[in-house]
């Protein structure tokens, strides 16, 4: 699936408010937000600084993103669901602002729901695949 630079972007910078929901970041999810950014295609630089700015930056709106495609924002969900879990514990912040997304882009509560399960029968697997690996720019 090919995503544009406004659509990576709210990608990136949600999951960045994902990771700050709990206020700390937690070495699992800097691995794997810089992961999500190589795939999202923006620099290392770029990326570091972003992350160990985040729980800082109150020029960052911290409101749920809104995709192009609900298939988009259904990828989102499932990967910040992964995320939410890296650190072997989800927050219920983060639960409540993955709602909010799914709520936004349109996507149905029982579909939420059924990915959060597949998402706690997974576990924390850092190295599993995830749906940004199939984006493309």
């Amino acid at each position: 699936m090919t995503i544009d630079v406004k659509d990576a972007s709210e990608y990136f910078r949600g999951l960045l408010l994902l990771i700050s929901k709990d206020r700390r970041i937690t070495d699992a999810e800097t691995v794997l937000m810089k992961r999500i950014g190589k795939a999202l295609g923006f620099e290392k630089d770029f990326c570091d600084n972003a992350i160990r700015e985040i729980l800082d930056n109150r020029f960052i709106l911290d409101e749920p993103p809104r995709f192009s495609t609900g298939e988009l924002a259904m990828k989102f969900i499932k990967d910040g669901l992964r995320l939410a879990r890296v650190d072997d514990e989800t927050h219920h912040a983060e639960v409540v602002w993955l709602k909010a997304t799914a709520a936004k882009n349109g996507i149905e509560e029982d579909w939420f729901r059924q990915a959060q399960e597949r998402a706690v029968h997974r576990g924390s697997d850092r190295t599993a695949r995830l749906e940004v690996d199939d984006l493309t720019g």
